[in-house]
């Protein structure tokens, strides 16, 4: 791994044990489609899930560069468990707009409840006496299967207009769980559909979704938890790629043995980590923006042109290697082509594509507003 790489990814989470457990189970976990128990114990005793929550609570209130190193180089050695832990601490940031009735629901039996999330709205909702009456579909949950809560955006009719769009807390056991994630890659993240045929929400486990767009967050002065959704951008889910884009690099290098040690295999490998290196770099700026809380238009839109150049980046670093490693390096069992993989599919991510994340805020930043 290169020597600058390595540095920039030392965790500030006490992740070196984890990191260990999951290099060695992330082969299984691909071909089970799962995570192992001991790496899902492992990721609630480190702290993930715990990051962003309030201190009253037990919380860490942490750092979105710390969060994002931890994430990093746990995505060398297994990005969907990185993928998971990045999504458990972005889910209670999320939680963390809930009421302080709502929040003490979470976290007052303890700081390390797992959250998974349905960003997109999947369903609808409508008032009934004190609470909301919850029903819907919501595809790709990733961790639902050992999460305990999961948060999901519904539709409210409003009678006039189109309608509003609110997040919902509920317990897991309150939803049905589709095993439907069958996905090349990042398999292990059990990306399921949640399924609620009809739940009663009491008010104080919803927020309205303009609440975490804005970021201003009447229940909490943590300055995590007041941040707009715009400058987050894609983080959440492009340092998980990162790690793997590093990871890829070390299975490459590693597989540069005798015959294999050739000028152009040495070329794709120096051109691949000039790729990762240069993702990394803009996602740390990413992660100083949030911390410093620059919050300007421009900062805020380059943040999401960072993280969707980043993606790009990593997966051109990774076509690079895979065509350079030949059939040796889509072996089942090497390391490479699972990266390449998990790469690929995390890619896709919507929050990670030019056109639906960072072109129109970016390019009035450059260009002015269109006419």
């Amino acid at each position: 791994m290169h020597e600058d790489t390595r540095r920039a990814a030392e965790p500030a989470l006490p992740v070196e044990k984890l990191c260990e457990l999951a290099a060695r189970q992330a082969g299984t976990a691909d071909r089970a489609g799962r995570l192992a128990p001991e790496v899902v114990d492992s990721l609630r005793d480190v702290g993930f899930a715990r990051h962003f929550v309030a201190a009253r609570w037990g919380g860490s209130e942490g750092s979105f560069a710390e969060l994002t190193r931890a994430v990093v180089a746990l995505g060398q050695a297994c990005p969907a468990t990185a993928w998971c832990a990045s999504l458990s601490a972005y889910s209670a940031r999320f939680a963390c707009h809930l009421p302080y009735e709502g929040q003490r629901a979470l976290w007052e039996g303890g700081q390390d409840v797992v959250i998974a999330t349905g960003l997109m709205p999947g369903g609808r909702a409508e008032a009934v006496g004190d609470g909301w009456r919850l029903r819907g579909r919501w595809s790709y949950v990733s961790g639902i299967g050992f999460a305990d809560w999961v948060l999901l955006c519904a539709a409210v009719d409003s009678g006039e207009g189109p309608p509003s769009l609110r997040f919902f807390a509920l317990p897991r056991g309150a939803c049905e769980v589709h095993e439907d994630w069958d996905s090349v890659g990042m398999r292990a993240t059990a990306s399921h559909t949640v399924v609620v045929e009809s739940a009663t929400v009491p008010d104080h486990l919803t927020f309205d979704r303009s609440v975490m767009i804005t970021g201003h967050n009447a229940h909490s002065d943590v300055p995590s938890h007041n941040v707009p959704f715009q400058a987050v951008g894609g983080l959440t889910f492009i340092a998980p790629v990162i790690g793997a884009g590093t990871g890829a690099l070390s299975a490459f290098a590693g597989h540069l043995t005798g015959r294999r040690r050739t000028a152009p295999n040495e070329s794709a490998l120096v051109r691949a980590s000039g790729r990762v290196d240069a993702a990394l770099h803009l996602v740390e700026e990413n992660t100083r923006v949030l911390d410093e809380r620059l919050f300007t238009p421009g900062h805020m839109a380059r943040n999401e042109r960072n993280a969707t150049f980043a993606a790009e980046s990593v997966r051109e670093a990774a076509g690079l290697l895979v065509a350079a490693a030949g059939t040796a390096g889509l072996a089942a069992r090497h390391p490479l082509q699972r990266l390449w993989r998990d790469i690929t599919t995390a890619t896709s991510h919507v929050a990670l594509q030019y056109d639906t994340a960072a072109r129109k805020n970016y390019s009035a930043v450059l260009a002015g507003p269109a006419d």
